[in-house]
């Protein structure tokens, strides 16, 4: 069964969008049910099998920020994985600077954890990274493992201290924050003996080919993390709807160079182009590689369906 999709990244607004071809292994997976003895509302995503069969270290999710599904989606399948007995990482694009501070929420008693979650960086961040979809998943999450579920998280987002930002200061353009990104996330793969580290990210970091941006080149996280084969990463694929994030007012023609102030940005809930429509329940594919589909950006696709938009946790001015 070939299926043609479309896959893409967005910022401020901007998209592109490039083809990718589904391989047989959608079909299959759709027929596949979920275990007997798993919740429903604890299994995997379909098509998760054919990610395991390729046993990869590090499953990067690429997302559009600001959807109440995409947490979700992400909740589900580290939920169905840690009742199979897997351990799992959970890495989350908040700052690393707080990631000392949930590593201590985290293992609060689960009435005070959200209380004490929402401290941790949540304040004053509306770009739907920070948003009420991302804190019921860490709290659903945080449930599970205080009843015994083998699941952690890690805030990786940028440099977590001066050493680090000196160490990747030679790398260009974007560079050093990719750089941060994947070595954050490696340090908290390697504490323990986890079986898959899942990473929810924006999709342009989840890319494995370099990415230019006013003629300069750099390489996004997903290419630093490790070797390819180790790395599988996920485009996000919607039949639109609305997502939460920040956009370039209207009029406002950013300078090269410079920095763009929080003026120049409004976050609100926007429109969601459709990128594919399946018309059925959200699952992962993979893609197929061949002479007239030479797209490397992605190794495949997790489709969530119509979406809609999660505003922040905590609204400025709280």
């Amino acid at each position: 069964m070939r299926i043609m999709t479309a896959v893409g990244f967005a910022a401020f607004g901007a998209s592109a969008w490039s083809g990718t071809v589904v391989s047989s292994a959608f079909a299959e997976a759709h027929n596949q049910s979920p275990k007997a003895a798993m919740p429903a509302e604890c299994a995997p995503p379909l098509g998760w099998e054919t990610i395991a069969a390729r046993k990869p270290r590090f499953v990067v999710f690429g997302e559009i920020h600001g959807t109440k599904q995409a947490p979700v989606f992400i909740g589900d399948l580290a939920c169905g994985l840690a009742a199979e007995g897997k351990r799992v990482l959970l890495a989350i694009e908040h700052s690393s600077t707080e990631n000392e501070a949930f590593q201590r929420t985290w293992k609060l008693p689960q009435a005070a954890f959200a209380a004490k979650l929402k401290q941790a960086g949540w304040a004053g961040r509306a770009d739907g990274v920070a948003s009420e979809a991302m804190l019921a998943l860490l709290v659903r999450l945080n449930g599970l493992a205080q009843n015994g579920y083998a699941i952690d998280i890690v805030a990786f987002n940028g440099a977590k201290d001066e050493a680090q930002t000196r160490r990747f200061s030679h790398l260009p353009a974007q560079g050093p924050h990719e750089a941060a990104q994947a070595e954050n996330i490696r340090t908290a793969e390697a504490a323990k003996a986890y079986d898959y580290v899942l990473i929810l990210v924006g999709n342009i970091h989840a890319r494995k080919r370099p990415v230019e941006r006013s003629g300069i080149a750099f390489e996004p996280m997903a290419m630093q993390l490790g070797s390819p084969s180790a790395v599988i990463t996920l485009n996000m694929q919607t039949a639109g709807g609305t997502t939460w994030n920040c956009q370039l007012k209207p009029g406002v023609q950013p300078k090269p160079k410079e920095e763009i102030s929080n003026d120049a940005i409004a976050c609100a809930s926007y429109p969601l182009r459709a990128n594919a429509n399946y018309k059925r329940a959200p699952f992962i594919a993979l893609t197929e590689r061949s002479a007239s589909n030479t797209d490397a950006d992605y190794d495949g696709v997790f489709w969530l369906g119509t979406v809609d938009a999660s505003p922040p946790a905590v609204p400025r001015g709280r």
